[in-house]
């Protein structure tokens, strides 16, 4: 999709972040919770995080996906960051996450000299697993029982990329 827009998160975008982590296909492939407040969005997009960028694929005025980047504040992992994303439902499949992805890690390569990203996924998300795949990240371990979706304990994927 060659109208998306990559931004930052504003505080206006609130209401449609809380709105985007209310459908189940995304908060089901996240660690977010059912029936997210509308006060929590508030306070991701005004609070100022140390290490926390914060990015938005936007159709025309409507929030289509995010992505959240966390540098590790450890003087010791400094080079190290991860990341949390969701698409809407509607625009899943459509390169959005390739967007926002690849918005994501030229943050990493070029301007916040991180050299690892790491990322946890379901192993039951093919589709956000070839995504990553796509962008050079491997599979490095896997956890059995990792969290809890739906009433049963689903594994997950440990994924990271190097940069030469």
């Amino acid at each position: 999709m060659s109208q998306i827009e990559i931004r930052h998160v504003e505080p206006e975008d609130s209401l449609q972040l809380h709105q985007l982590f209310c459908h189940e296909e995304v908060y089901s492939d996240t660690l977010q919770l059912p029936h997210p407040a509308t006060s929590l969005w508030q306070k991701r997009t005004t609070e100022e995080r140390p290490g926390t960028y914060r990015l938005v694929a936007c159709f025309g005025e409507r929030v289509i996906g995010q992505i959240t980047l966390h540098v590790e504040q450890s003087m010791r992992r400094r080079h190290v960051a991860g990341f949390g994303m969701a698409v809407h439902p509607e625009f899943q499949g459509q390169g959005v996450g390739s967007q926002l992805l690849a918005a994501v890690l030229d943050l990493c390569d070029n301007w916040l000299n991180i050299t690892r990203v790491e990322l946890t996924v379901f192993v039951d998300n093919p589709s956000a697993i070839a995504l990553y795949k796509k962008f050079g990240f491997g599979v490095e371990g896997t956890s059995p029982a990792f969290a809890m979706r739906n009433g049963k304990l689903v594994d997950a994927h440990h994924m990271g990329r190097v940069k030469a």
